[in-house]
């Protein structure tokens, strides 16, 4: 229990020095532009392939266990919105990038920490939290947004065509996605996922930039801080669930 205290309180620290203005505003913005790069445009084509397909099966499963001539076809469109907006979209897509981009947050501060780059830039006056780890955190605040819109959006397409080999007309899955549609459902979606952004990229840099030891430590902080962050998502999942739509 103390050593999560411990970690509790390095962490708070960090994010004090985190949370700083930059020195300076022509740098953080070339960071910034950088890890918009890596955290978004390079994460486009894992999240369009896995919410295409998955947008599918989750068409093709409910088509499967939804046969009834009580139950309306277009049902099949209402659950799959509901699904993939409610659920898949931000919490399985935000795990995915735990794994993709909290990693790679984790291994680069850590390589930097072990080949002593950070210590160069700390003895050079430079708030190395701030200068390294701000323009990650507001990078995945930005793009994660964008990247479950997407997800969203694709796998409603992969639904359809899920839906057209399950015998679904066009007209009664459009149906079904229109159906007592609830804007708030997306205001819900995206209110997660900045809290999954938050909480991916400020732990992901929190045991990278405290990686002591060689290259297999490193290894052991992209690990740890994909567990660590997988775990909390799936508990602010449960709570923000439980506050937003109770």
């Amino acid at each position: 229990m103390s050593k999560i205290f411990r970690h509790i309180g390095n962490y708070l620290i960090m994010m004090f020095r985190v949370i700083n203005k930059p020195n300076k505003w022509i740098v953080f913005k070339k960071q910034l532009i950088l890890e918009l790069e890596k955290v978004g445009l390079n994460s486009i084509g894992i999240v369009f392939i896995i919410s295409f397909f998955v947008g599918g099966v989750v068409s093709i499963q409910t088509a499967y266990n939804l046969e009834s001539p009580l139950l309306p076809m277009y049902i099949i469109g209402l659950a799959s919105r509901d699904s993939l907006i409610l659920e898949f979209s931000p919490t399985m897509i935000s795990l995915i990038l735990a794994g993709k981009v909290g990693s790679s947050i984790a291994s680069e501060l850590g390589t930097m920490r072990v080949t002593e780059q950070i210590d160069a830039l700390e003895i050079m006056g430079v708030n190395s939290a701030s200068f390294l780890i701000l323009p990650k955190l507001i990078a995945c605040i930005l793009f994660f947004p964008i990247l479950v819109i997407m997800s969203m959006s694709i796998g409603m397409i992969g639904a359809w065509i899920g839906g057209l080999s399950a015998d679904i007309s066009t007209s009664e899955f459009l149906y079904g996605l229109k159906y007592e549609f609830n804007p708030f459902y997306i205001t819900y979606a995206l209110i997660k996922t900045i809290f999954f952004a938050f909480v991916i990229s400020s732990v992901s840099a929190y045991f990278g930039y405290n990686t002591k030891g060689g290259a297999i430590n490193v290894g052991k902080a992209s690990t740890k801080a994909v567990v660590v962050s997988s775990i909390i998502i799936l508990i602010l999942n449960y709570i923000l669930t439980d506050l937003l739509l109770s």
